[in-house]
């Protein structure tokens, strides 16, 4: 529940909530925020309620509640003021403030759906479009606003049909791989008999153009098959890159990207050239079933089901790239794009909506990803199962990126004198220093920045685990040991790398 009015006194402003004193009718921001919350995670707006210098709240108390409804109500059904009315009156309540006994507004914003996104004022989409950054409401770019346009069809990016692509844009030698692992998993299915072409057809990979009357490669088709130095005529951002930092001593163990040249650059090859050198890190048991060794385990599932997923869930028009980062603490996955579904039905499963669905049908042809909306709740289930931490899940806005850490160490259990703690490693306990946790929290924190990029502590509070007054302990000592500095005032205080 974002609001109940027995924790006022526990309340601050977030990214979820935001009060408005209201004294002389309708502040203007409040339509900003509603813009914010609708086409963020929602969230409620407060009338009639101060915020003090320390953070805490008091009431202010409105002065015409009715005439603040009708106008209210008035405007949000103003399409030339607000693109979408997403409320109904269960939305909005009043409330009598005990002690002081003054009038406030509670309004219950939901997040708009997909479809609806972006909902934008005065009329003006790429002036008027706005998102939630903590404690503030700031107006999206161009490019965010193209971004939620992209996901309004049903149809997906990836189903257009490059007329300007000739068939020759499609590397072969991918091709030619994908129908072996295709053939290999359904050796009797009837596409893998047909030749190349209608093969490519079939599974989405290219269509007859409506323009020219002639079969191009569709963007599923060249992002999976195609050459890197194509693909970026399409797609000017693409960028896929894996970093292995297992030697703190040099910066990368191993590095891939797709604009190396030496490679194909495409999604299919980068997949398995990035799968299975996670594999070789992750030390993972063989199973046994009736006798016969089984190699493949639910963990390499879980990887597999990971990688397509943020391979899937990519927006390839938006900047920053795929980042795939394998440290000795955790395996990083971070995609260009929000999330569509959003980030509590994901973490729910049950839901399937991916941003490319044509790439998943043809990861699901040879046995990869699943359409059921079950993969991000079977990866908890999976390191539940081995004892590790639980992994994370970080949206961000802009631009949008999603983040997936999956962290590859035993759960730790603090003793009650709280000296030590308790760690199983090979199927016995080691103690070790407090201090050491801290430093895998420092770890996790300097991981996860980028270079030249600003972040606020409720960034970091998912991938540590721990409230936002333990967040902002842990930057300070941060700050403080130079690894880290603080970029503007104490309200909009953001951290970036030194």
């Amino acid at each position: 529940m974002l609001f109940d009015l027995s924790k006022f006194d526990e309340y601050r402003e977030d990214n979820r909530r935001e009060v408005k004193k209201a004294k002389g009718g309708l502040p203007n921001s409040l339509w900003d925020t509603y813009s914010s919350f609708a086409n963020c995670y929602g969230g409620v707006i407060i009338l009639g309620v101060a915020e003090n210098a320390d953070g805490s709240w008091t009431t202010t108390g409105l002065e015409n509640e009715r005439k603040l409804l009708k106008d209210f109500w008035d405007t949000i059904n103003n399409k030339k003021k607000v693109s979408l009315n997403l409320l109904t009156d269960q939305d909005v309540e009043l409330y009598h403030a005990e002690g002081s006994g003054d009038i406030i507004i509670v309004i219950h914003v939901p997040s708009a759906k997909r479809e609806d996104k972006p909902v934008y004022l005065n009329n003006d989409m790429f002036g008027g479009t706005y998102r939630r950054n903590w404690e503030g409401d700031y107006h999206c770019s161009a490019q965010e606003v193209k971004a939620m346009l992209r996901d309004q069809p049903e149809a997906t990016m990836d189903m257009k049909v490059l007329d300007f692509a000739p068939m020759e844009y499609i590397n072969r030698g991918s091709v030619a791989a994908y129908r072996n692992r295709h053939s290999a998993y359904k050796p009797g299915h009837p596409w893998v008999k047909l030749d190349y072409e209608e093969y490519l057809e079939q599974i989405g990979a290219a269509a007859i153009s409506t323009r020219d009357g002639k079969l191009h490669p569709t963007a599923a088709g060249l992002l999976m098959f195609g050459e890197e130095y194509h693909i970026v005529r399409e797609f000017p951002e693409y960028f896929l890159d894996y970093r292995e930092m297992l030697d703190p001593s040099i910066r990368w163990t191993d590095r891939v990207h797709s604009s190396s040249g030496e490679w194909s650059g495409n999604i299919f090859d980068f997949f398995f050239m990035v799968y299975n050198k996670l594999l070789k890190e992750i030390k993972t048991p063989f199973r046994i079933e009736n006798g016969i060794r089984i190699d493949d385990t639910p963990v390499h599932k879980a990887l597999r089901e990971a990688l397509a997923n943020c391979l899937v869930n990519t927006d390839y028009y938006l900047p920053r790239a795929v980042v795939i980062k394998l440290t000795p603490e955790n395996i990083v996955l971070e995609n260009p794009g929000s999330i569509r579904t959003g980030k509590n039905q994901m973490l729910k499963g049950g839901i399937s909506d991916p941003r490319n669905k044509t790439l998943m049908k043809m990861f699901n042809l040879i046995n990869i990803g699943e359409r059921a909306g079950s993969g991000v709740p079977d990866i908890y289930s999976v390191w539940e199962a081995q004892g590790w931490e639980d992994p994370t899940v970080i949206e961000q806005y802009g631009p949008d990126r999603t983040i997936l850490t999956l962290p590859l160490v035993k759960k730790v259990a603090v003793k009650s004198g709280g000296k030590k703690v308790a760690v199983k490693s090979g199927g016995k306990k080691v103690a070790v220093n407090i201090s050491d946790r801290k430093q895998a929290q420092y770890n996790a924190v300097l991981t996860f920045m980028h270079s030249g990029q600003d972040y606020t502590a409720a960034d970091f509070c998912d991938i540590l685990g721990v409230k936002i007054s333990r967040t902002k302990v842990l930057l300070k000592e941060l700050v403080e040991l130079g690894k880290v500095e603080i970029v503007g005032s104490f309200r909009n205080r953001r951290y970036r790398l030194k």
